[in-house]
């Protein structure tokens, strides 16, 4: 996985924490909502280049 793929995964999962937070305290559904999806990318781009490194090495 290279660096800037690891940092894009980990900011959208980041991205959606954070949306997923202020959705809660201003009892916002969607916004939860959207963090929740935010998440949910950023860990499948994790799954799709942990499964690139594998066939890489």
């Amino acid at each position: 996985m290279g660096v800037a793929d690891k940092f894009e995964a980990a900011a959208d999962k980041l991205k959606g924490h954070a949306k997923e937070a202020v959705g809660k305290a201003t009892d916002n559904d969607k916004l939860v909502a959207e963090g929740k999806a935010d998440q949910v990318k950023g860990h499948a781009k994790e799954a799709v280049e942990d499964v690139k490194d594998s066939f890489e090495k």
